[in-house]
């Protein structure tokens, strides 16, 4: 977890210190050099790296929250579970839930939901405010399991 959190906190860009924006995405696959392609898909969206270019797919249908979750989601593959140099595709996560899925979600969720924004809080003043509530759900087991 301690690695995690270096490698976060390594951004420079607020995470877990204040909510990220699409913005905020957009200048992180800025600075790694990210396409993030927006697209009709029969999933939320996918991480691929192809020939060393990484790529960011995600779904045209989704709803702005959704979709920000996603692209943190799918950007959290790309820091955490990028393929070796040697890999000519690699894809995360297609129709399974792993170790790496379920980091994946922990960099999401703190990416839009900071400690300071959860801590002595009730999750339903989160729902209110507009956040799914198996997010906060998990958003809270976090914290409570991790401290973050």
């Amino acid at each position: 977890m301690n690695f995690l959190l270096k490698k976060l906190a390594s951004l420079n860009i607020g995470w877990n210190e204040r909510p990220l924006t699409e913005a905020d995405l957009y200048a992180l696959c800025k600075r790694f050099k990210i396409t993030v392609e927006e697209m009709p898909l029969r999933v939320s969206g996918f991480y691929y790296c192809v020939m060393g270019r990484h790529f960011i797919a995600v779904n045209s249908g989704l709803s702005a929250d959704r979709k920000l979750f996603v692209l943190f989601h799918e950007f959290a593959h790309f820091l955490l579970h990028a393929p070796d140099r040697g890999a000519t595709a690699n894809f995360h996560g297609i129709g399974r839930r792993d170790r790496k899925e379920t980091e994946a979600d922990l960099v999401a969720l703190i990416a839009l939901m900071p400690t300071n924004k959860v801590i002595h809080r009730d999750p339903s003043e989160l729902i209110e405010e507009g956040f799914d509530a198996e997010h906060v759900r998990d958003r809270f087991l976090i914290l409570e399991k991790y401290g973050i």
